[in-house]
């Protein structure tokens, strides 16, 4: 049996929620910085404060992927209880986000609006792989890259639209202003109506059927990890401690602490899972995650590091962007400033740009250039044009000229969201594309994790002050995963 070809309406409705989910992330990356600096952060602060947004992915996505793909609930089917169960949390935090009274209250709200944003996500990427036939997955994927784009232009230009129809873009110190405000409340209504057109439009595959539509025989049992060696376990800790006693020797930021109990947990977490393989309980969440890490696909763990760069250049940029931009091109570091708001709503311009870039990119671009030099090729190309985009920071001061600079980031990021998964989609067991989406994530958080704790030991450690060699940073891992997409053969 083969899945039935959806048409373009289908296609529509099995991504559409994409776009809420998008205005969500959009609101957060552009706005997260400027709420924390309004509330009294420091610059060099912003990189730990962060901090949650990835970790809550790097936990969530996986244990979602398990779950999901042991869902059944009738005619709610497997996906689309996540979707929803993640859009209402969402939406709670965006609405509460804007009444933080302080550091702490932000920072947790971002932990669970990006906790909640994960748990709709991760099971909108398997969702495309169980609607459509493995010949539509490019034209899935290249459908919800559009949506993130387009959905990603709108939550960037709520606070800009809002301050030119009159709306107060600036507040006393300690407070947020009108404009993140009201962005952050229509975003919830936003986010919450697109995730519930995809529920109430869709209707999934039941496990018999996915079945059926598989050629492959496919099992959710565990991995065997019995036969194990205990060896990398401990590597694992060993690695761990490492980093943690580099902390102390050389005086970095304490919360690369973080980054060193995640080596570390994961050591642990293997031992455990070894340990009860061996008692004979094998089949558990624990065991299966740990085993499907080892068990990834080739093609897997060649796009693993393709996107650890990748994201790496990406987390820089949501992070230092308005730093940079109001610093640079709006003369100010002042968060209570007007010319520092005015760089802030600029940030969201431009934002919304590549975005824009990326929406039309998926559906028009990359579709053609693959056809002529092949998936990979297209990948390397675009990220060569985002590189050349952060790069061209370092050199350009009228705020006008960035808008030049996002097109090259904006076919990047259409590429990011499109080209890896449309290789990966095809060589996963629709039994386990859950999982594995879940656990590709790792090496979109990963980077994250790394620049959030060690990003703001470098720049105090070299670049006080000067947060525009951050943008240098973000062109140079950009195009490392360029390279090394050409190391692809599909």
């Amino acid at each position: 049996m083969e899945k039935p070809r959806q048409g373009f309406a289908g296609l529509w409705n099995i991504s559409f929620g994409f776009f809420g989910i998008q205005i969500g992330f959009a609101l957060q990356n552009a706005n997260m910085s400027r709420v924390f600096q309004s509330l009294g952060s420091s610059i060099d602060d912003l990189s730990a404060l962060w901090v949650a947004a990835p970790l809550t992915g790097l936990l969530v996505q996986p244990v979602i992927g398990h779950l999901s793909d042991r869902t059944w609930l009738g005619r709610l089917g497997r996906r689309r209880p996540y979707f929803l169960a993640g859009a209402i949390l969402a939406a709670v935090a965006l609405l509460f986000m804007p009444q933080s009274d302080g550091l702490l209250m932000a920072a947790l709200l971002l932990w669970m609006l990006d906790a909640s944003l994960n748990v709709s996500m991760e099971p909108f990427r398997a969702f495309v792989g169980d609607m459509l036939h493995k010949d539509q997955h490019v034209a899935g994927y290249a459908v919800q890259t559009a949506f993130i784009g387009a959905g990603a232009v709108v939550g960037s230009l709520f606070p800009y639209a809002l301050d030119h129809l009159g709306v107060s873009n600036i507040a006393a110190a300690g407070e947020i202003p009108d404009t993140v405000r009201y962005s952050f409340w229509a975003g919830g209504a936003a986010l919450f109506g697109a995730v519930l057109w995809t529920v109430l439009t869709t209707r999934e595959y039941a496990p018999d059927a996915l079945r059926a539509f598989s050629r492959e025989t496919e099992t959710q049992a565990a991995p065997d990890l019995a036969g194990r060696g205990l060896w990398p376990c401990f590597a694992w800790i060993g690695a761990g401690g490492a980093v943690a006693f580099l902390v102390d020797l050389w005086g970095m930021e304490k919360e690369v602490y973080l980054l060193a109990a995640l080596l570390a947990g994961y050591g642990l977490a293997s031992l455990t899972a070894i340990g009860l393989a061996r008692s004979g309980r094998r089949d558990n969440m624990l065991a299966h995650i740990v085993g499907d890490v080892a068990g990834m696909p080739p093609i897997m763990r060649r796009l693993a590091v393709i996107q650890f760069f990748s994201w790496s250049a990406l987390f820089i940029m949501w992070i230092h962007t308005t730093p940079v931009v109001a610093q640079y091109m709006f003369g100010s570091a002042d968060p209570a400033s007007a010319a520092y708001q005015a760089g802030g709503n600029w940030v969201g311009v431009l934002f919304s740009v590549y975005n824009g870039v990326a929406a039309v990119a998926a559906l028009t671009l990359l579709p053609w250039v693959a056809r002529r030099i092949g998936q990979a090729h297209t990948h390397a190309l675009c990220l060569m044009a985002g590189a050349a985009g952060f790069a061209s920071f370092l050199v350009l001061r009228d705020p006008q000229w960035l808008l030049l600079s996002e097109v090259g980031i904006g076919i990047a990021w259409a590429s990011i969201l499109a080209m890896p998964y449309a290789m990966l989609a095809s060589s996963l067991p629709s039994a386990k594309i859950g999982i594995y989406m879940g656990l590709f994530n790792i090496f979109v958080v990963m980077p994250q994790l790394l620049v959030a704790t060690a990003m703001g030991s470098i720049m105090k450690a070299f670049f006080p002050g000067d947060p525009i060699w951050t943008m240098a940073f973000a062109a140079v891992t950009l195009l490392v995963a360029s390279l090394a997409s050409l190391r692809i053969r599909v």
